[in-house]
């Protein structure tokens, strides 16, 4: 049982509507996502984009109104001979070849936390090759590169990412390196 000076220093002056103001967003919200959230979204409604990681074509996107809250899809275009850009973010990631062979290279990251996170990354990368068909898991904050290794075919590769974490604060999303021939397009 707590005594009354306690009691007392729990109280303050202050006062807010933090829980009703959320309550009334979440209602807005959830009409909102009912009525105009998008359940299908067709191929033509699909913007592709020229990004410092090479050409991709949305397939979902926060910015999309799609009724999916948790992931970003795209598809990757790697030209022949070609590589992406050279990134890592704290997200795991997910690749499915739909065309193409080639590889990926991944450098592993260690860390520690004491006051402050520690990230060092291997000095030479593993090498994970693919093909159409094949998956490829790229762990959390893991530098990580994909090369097309045919020289006459464009490979295909569609990526998944969860926007989770970027909801928890933890929009750590580094471009190393521009892909090969977008070296124009700037962060």
């Amino acid at each position: 049982m707590a005594f009354d000076d306690e009691k007392a220093k729990a109280r303050t002056e202050q006062s807010c509507s933090f829980y009703l103001e959320g309550l009334k967003e979440s209602a807005a919200f959830r009409k909102d996502y009912k009525s105009n959230a998008k359940k299908v979204v067709r191929s033509h409604e699909m913007p592709m984009e020229r990004s410092p990681d090479g050409l991709i074509k949305h397939i979902i996107h926060e910015k999309m109104g799609t009724a999916e809250m948790c992931i970003d899809a795209y598809m990757q275009f790697i030209d022949a001979g070609k590589s992406t850009g050279k990134t890592r973010h704290l997200t795991e990631e997910i690749a499915y070849v739909v065309e193409g062979e080639g590889y990926d290279l991944h450098w592993d990251v260690d860390f520690d936390c004491t006051d402050e996170f520690i990230w060092e990354w291997a000095k030479e990368p593993k090498k994970f090759e693919w093909k159409a068909g094949d998956f490829v898991y790229v762990p959390p904050y893991v530098t990580h590169q994909r090369f097309n290794s045919d020289s006459k075919n464009e490979a295909r590769v569609i990526v998944i990412n969860s926007r989770i974490i970027k909801k928890m604060g933890f929009d750590w999303v580094e471009q190393l390196e521009n892909a090969d021939g977008f070296e124009d397009v700037k962060v």
